[in-house]
């Protein structure tokens, strides 16, 4: 008989474990500006050496797509051979035993469809389309394009002021993005090459700690240029463009329907999250530039959006996503049924709720509904539940929001779809029915769930608060002929509003009607993030700025330090904490604990420079939007 070991039959199996590890963090940092054909020839080289050699279609189809797949990407290939390579990709993926043959076949057709562009300008151009290219990857994937790794070194010198200065060259509102942004500038940090993505968005928010935003002194305003700029809402997108449009000389009025400036950076994110005071330094230093005249509560109908765009020079409509979705469900009209929009409305006014003793129950699975449910318990709630008809690893929101919230006692009841809402005889709301879900078939890039044959399900509810989606309040600007689809305005890439020409004939309004006018913000994309509301109102400005004959630059006044050697010593990444969940779920003091700055160094210490080293010493390599 042959004897067993419990050594494994491959010796090395676990010595390559360490190595893909290495192969997945360069995936994790595929440099921004890549051509799609290679990055797709890379995977079908990889799903070819993965072949076990038993079946033909796998064994030798694979290689033979990648020599014709290298042919194209070397731009030597013609039509006839792309449509050969395709009909050759389908006979592997519909004919190889296992996953490794047919899905790296279907990934390669799938990349054919996807980037038919790029396709067809390696065949018919003999060269990548324009844009093609890697560039720095912390600026690219900001939105924003923020000079990422200018205010990381300033504050490695300890200029913190600086490095509030260059944030502010491309975004006026570096308190809020050091506590709120998503921080899509980390996805691709090629630090992860080495160990794990900088904490970007923690060390924006150091600086901002020790130079306040309405303490660090602005550019000086360009000389007046007489000309007069209206925007239509005082969120960030708004007071985004309102502040590089008064820096270039513009005079600027905000017409601002609340009662506070802010947006839903005011009426959508709870203070514990982002501190009302340190919204108001932004604020604060937005209006320093001068040149920026506000009127709040000045709701702007059809006939008053007319006016605006007479009377100014250019006029940019920002008013956001500002109103719930509801739920087509019986008993939504039941005292302690709320929008969690309003809710958040409501208090960022200073109207707190009180829940003493309530069981609250949260549907949504998106920030939104994290900010209802952490609300909740600040709140006083007994308890308090979020309900979502999928499972966790499917929610749109933030995994820290999700991790915190369950910290602070918040039950995630999933796969439970909203079916009705209990009332008792008085129509109060009593209870949150449900329908059993299970999760399916991928749809639109996620599982999707459908019915599953179990009980409804009944959870108790005396407050039910909607947290599914925003809307736009579209009406009176359609009504003025700004034209709109599913109520998000349209517009150019230039953020150009695009016009409804039968409304303005309808309304017998001259042709050249909105000529001056530009959209964009939630209101344009759908309720999406601060940074990329942020980064229209930048677009928005500079556009304005051109069709009004001029082309300023600015000058934000400081330059990055000189890079260092890179330091190439594997590093732990740095957390922003949040004080113990104890002790932050009984007031809205602000949750988060700030790097010291120790931590800070040291996380600086690890950015590589990607403006000077690499990509960004090219030609061409930094994304610059003076």
């Amino acid at each position: 008989m042959t004897r067993l070991s419990i050594a494994p039959a491959s010796a090395d199996d676990a010595r390559i474990g360490g190595f893909l590890d290495r192969q997945k963090r360069r995936v994790d940092a595929m440099p921004p500006g890549m051509c799609p054909l290679a990055q797709q020839l890379t995977l079908l080289e990889e799903g070819a050496l993965q072949t076990c050699g038993k079946c033909v279609p796998c064994r030798d189809g694979l290689p033979q797509l990648a020599a014709m797949l290298r042919h194209l990407v070397d731009c030597q290939a013609d039509a006839a051979e792309v449509e050969r390579m395709r009909a050759l990709a389908e006979m592997v993926r519909d004919t190889s035993d296992c996953a490794i043959g047919y899905e790296a076949a279907g990934a390669l057709l799938e990349g054919l469809d996807t980037f038919a562009a790029e396709v067809e300008s390696h065949v018919s151009k003999h060269a990548c389309q324009r844009g093609a290219g890697q560039s720095v990857p912390c600026e690219t994937f900001c939105p924003a394009h923020v000079n990422v790794p200018a205010y990381i070194a300033l504050v490695a010198a300890g200029d913190n002021a600086g490095a509030v200065q260059m944030i502010r060259k491309d975004n006026p509102f570096p308190t809020a993005c050091g506590l709120v942004c998503e921080h899509p500038c980390e996805k691709r940090c090629r630090r992860t090459l080495i160990d794990a993505p900088l904490n970007i968005r923690g060390i924006k928010e150091y600086a901002c700690e020790h130079a306040r935003a309405d303490q660090v002194p602005v550019p000086e305003r360009q000389p007046s240029t007489g000309r007069r700029v209206a925007v239509v809402g005082g969120g960030p997108s708004g007071m985004t463009c309102a502040y590089f449009a008064a820096l270039m000389g513009h005079d600027v009025d905000v017409f601002e329907s609340r009662k506070q400036l802010g947006g839903m950076m005011r009426y959508g994110i709870p203070a514990y999250r982002f501190p009302r005071e340190r919204l108001d330094e932004d604020i604060r230093g937005i209006l320093a530039v001068g040149g920026i005249t506000v009127y709040t509560e000045s709701p702007v109908d059809a006939a008053r959006m007319a006016q605006l765009s007479v009377e100014y020079d250019a006029v940019y409509v920002a008013i956001g996503a500002q109103t719930g979705k509801g739920l087509r469900i019986d008993g939504t009209d039941a005292e302690g049924v709320f929008s969690a929009v309003d809710l958040l409305g409501r208090i960022g006014d200073g109207d707190y709720p009180d829940f003493t003793g309530k069981k609250v129950a949260v549907i949504g699975g998106g920030n939104v509904a994290m900010d209802c449910c952490r609300t909740a318990v600040r709140a006083g709630a007994e308890e308090v539940s979020v309900v979502y008809r999928r499972r966790i690893a499917d929610m749109t929101a933030l995994p820290a929001e999700i991790e915190s919230a369950i910290a602070e006692g918040v039950e995630m009841i999933t796969l439970q779809a909203p079916a009705a809402i209990e009332t008792d005889e008085q129509g109060r709301c009593t209870a949150l029915l449900t329908n059993p879900q299970m999760i399916g078939p991928v749809k639109r890039g996620r599982p999707a769930p459908i019915a599953a044959d179990k009980p409804q399900m009944r959870i108790p509810a005396d407050i039910v608060l909607i947290a599914v989606g925003q809307n736009i309040v579209s009406a009176p600007f359609e009504e003025f002929g700004m034209a709109a689809e599913w109520g998000e305005f349209e517009a150019d890439a230039q953020l150009h509003a695009q016009m409804d020409a039968d409304k303005l004939v309808e309304r017998g309004a001259d042709a050249a009607t909105g000529a001056n006018v530009f959209v964009g913000g939630d209101c344009q994309t759908g309720p999406a993030t601060v940074i990329k509301a942020i980064a229209a109102g930048k677009v928005a400005a500079r556009n304005i700025d051109d069709m009004l004959g001029f082309n300023h630059t600015l000058d934000c006044g400081v330059s990055a330090p000189a890079p260092a050697p890179n330091d190439r010593a594997a590093f732990g990444r740095v957390e922003v904490l949040e004080r113990p969940a104890r002790e932050r779920k009984h007031d809205f003091e602000g949750v988060e604990v700030p790097m010291s700055t120790e931590e800070a160094m040291q996380e600086c210490g690890r950015c590589l420079r990607c403006d000077h080293f690499g990509a960004g010493a090219c030609e061409g390599g930094r994304i610059q939007y003076a």
